[in-house]
């Protein structure tokens, strides 16, 4: 990704970790070191932790005189324009806890002037460096964040340096020989003999200085850092409810079958206990296991790194609407009396998406809670959609993973696609019909909505009009990502579409209620989760329904050609060698981006390329059409 994907224009920080550095050489040594160093001068932040420390200067020298274990070498980000030289401490073994230690640093606090900054505390380290006559290259601006308290192994120079901060150009980097990152709750006792042990009880004891100066050193980089710490919160009951109840006792009914007297039902990514409401606390679901799940679930009490897939899910059905004091985050009957009002609105006779809802007050991923769960999944009627206030492990394309907040609109809708259609209605462009359902559902949402500057990039992203910025600037910037997977089974494609768009939250970039106050006015409908959810879902399902009957005819093209953002637009067609390209729209069979060839002189050669979306990205401010990496 360092290498090929545009990440320099949307990086905060680019963080290497402790390991090996000679495998960041062999990776990045010329063109991406290169990319590295640009991004960081012209204004990024780098954060090296141990091996990424050494990695970071101009010099490596590790072991010498150990041939089995020496490294010495020049590297070319030289951030730190000296040696890293380590093991600072002795004992020290590839793959092993033998030579770790709580290292205890002393903190240069007039370096770090932001939030709570410790005076000393003890760190854990295994293997880092001390960054030799660190107190000599002050001139160049170099300042020493940390030192080393205790007697070193190796020479260190001039001061004993365990965490430094090195300017460059407009950016800077800050490098480190021990591990601030490292919290003692996710160190396992016991893993290397009882000084282990006691080594994890020291660094436990001095957890929040940890983690006031890693707070400060983030702050030094210039990055916006809360100074309150907050733990990953626990997972909550999933709740199934309808609206319509016969659907909800037909959905038990067949879960109920389906697990028998067991009442847990074992899928290929999670465990769920089915349940009804008030018939089993946490203390009946622990004991009423069968032992391999007993075994499966079992999870530390303490704070630590969760297996969230380990966790079993209770999965509450309910013949009836759920109170708003059994989910006081999300208000059920709010949500479909606004699902009636626009179904009755309906032009297509939409009664399906969203009717059968799950929803969760924290949950891993509606789209993995659906996707990656089979034998639930093959219950669920169509048009049922998974929501939640809160994820902890949200799915993006690729393999990227993060924490949805709260005032996110997160859902997932399961789509049954009949074979018969696949012809006329291939099942690929349902993520086109999810991105205008996006944007029309927006645009629809209220009077004055219309106002929206919400658009589409293609294949299925949707960007607005930052509302922070000057009208003459019209800088947009990306809301709501969708994503779509697909299976076949039972002569049927069951596709889950994703998407997750900012509706009150201001962060991380900005949000529909923002947009509303500066492009609809002060008497702006307020964005409720509830209603916003029920609208995107009629819409997608009117477009869902005509496109089974019409397929994506010229009227959808127009539709998508209304909303997008790149007609005629000229790009660069990585793919392609380079070529510069004039987007002319896309295929009505398979999606794909028609991209015109152009000349020298900008006229077209005649030459049209179709670009796959699944292989291609669109990196629509620097004009970039790219190779996908997997």
């Amino acid at each position: 990704m360092l290498l090929k994907e545009p990440w320099t224009l949307t990086c905060a920080l680019l963080v290497f970790p402790g390991g090996a550095d000679l495998g960041y050489c062999r990776s990045f040594n010329g063109a991406g070191n290169r990319k590295i160093e640009q991004y960081v001068r012209r204004g990024g932040a780098y954060l090296g932790f141990c091996a990424g420390g050494y990695y970071g200067t101009k010099r490596c020298e590790f072991e010498v005189g150990d041939k089995t274990m020496e490294v010495i070498g020049d590297r070319e980000l030289a951030f730190y324009p000296g040696i890293c030289r380590g093991g600072a401490f002795s004992g020290f073994v590839y793959h092993s806890e033998a030579g770790a230690r709580a290292a205890e640093l002393t903190v240069s606090k007039e370096a770090l002037s932001s939030g709570v900054v410790p005076t000393n505390f003890r760190c854990y380290y295994n293997g880092g460096g001390v960054f030799a006559d660190a107190l000599l290259y002050a001139d160049s601006g170099v300042e020493v964040l940390a030192s080393y308290a205790q007697r070193l192994n190796v020479d260190s120079g001039s001061g004993s340096a365990a965490v430094v901060y090195c300017p460059v150009g407009d950016g800077a980097a800050i490098l480190t020989g021990p591990h601030p990152e490292f919290a003692a709750a996710n160190l396992t006792p016991g893993a290397s003999g009882s000084e282990y042990t006691e080594v994890i009880e020291a660094l436990a004891a001095d957890d929040k200085s940890r983690t006031d100066f890693l707070k400060a050193c983030l702050s030094k980089l210039g990055l916006q850092v809360s100074q309150d710490t907050t733990d990953v919160p626990s997972l909550s009951s999933l709740h199934f409810s309808s609206l319509f109840p016969d659907d909800a006792k037909e959905v038990l009914k067949s879960l109920e079958e389906l697990v028998g007297d067991a009442q847990y039902l074992k899928d290929e990514h999670d465990t769920f206990r089915i349940e009804t409401p008030g018939v089993c606390n946490m203390g009946d679901l622990a004991e009423s296991l069968p032992a391999d799940v007993k075994e499966s679930s079992k999870i530390s009490q303490e704070e630590g790194i969760l297996d969230h897939q380990a966790v079993v899910k209770r999965l509450v059905v309910h013949d009836d609407v759920p109170s708003s004091k059994m989910t006081p985050y999300f208000n059920h009957h709010a949500f479909y009396t606004h699902l009636r009002h626009y179904q009755a609105q309906s032009n297509e006779g939409a009664s399906q998406f969203g009717s059968n809802l799950i929803y969760g007050e924290v949950i891993t991923s509606t789209n993995t809670i659906l996707e990656k769960n089979p034998k639930l999944l093959h219950q669920l009627p169509n048009g049922t959609t998974a929501t939640a206030t809160t994820q902890v492990a949200g799915r993006g394309r690729g393999s990227n993973v993060w924490v949805s907040p709260a005032g996110a609109l997160m859902f997932s809708t399961v789509v049954r696609h009949p074979m018969d259609k696949m012809q006329s209605a291939p099942v690929v462009l349902i993520q086109y019909l999810a991105a205008l359902a996006t944007v029309q559902g927006v645009q629809s949402y209220d009077k004055g909505f219309n106002a929206m500057p919400v658009k589409l990039k293609w294949p299925n992203d949707v960007y607005a009009l930052d509302p922070e910025q000057p009208e003459a600037k019209k800088q947009y910037t990306k809301i709501c990502g969708i994503l779509v997977n697909s299976q076949y089974s039972s002569n049927e494609y069951t596709s889950v579409v994703g998407i997750g768009i900012n509706a009150t939250n201001a962060s991380p970039t900005t949000s529909l209620t923002a947009l509303a106050n500066r492009f609809v006015g002060r008497n702006a409908a307020p964005i409720t989760l509830e209603k916003l959810l029920a609208r995107i879902l009629t819409v997608f399902e009117d477009l869902y329904v005509r496109f089974l009957r019409t397929g994506f005819d010229r009227v959808f093209e127009e539709m998508y050609y209304d909303a997008w953002l790149h007609s005629n637009q000229i790009v660069t067609l990585e793919a392609e060698g380079g070529i510069r390209a004039r987007i002319k729209g896309v295929t009505r069979d398979y999606g794909m981006l028609l991209a015109e060839e152009l000349s020298w002189d900008d006229r077209p050669t005649g030459r049209v390329c179709q670009l796959q979306s699944d292989s291609n990205s669109f990196d629509f401010m620097r004009g970039l059409v790219r190779r996908k990496i997997n």
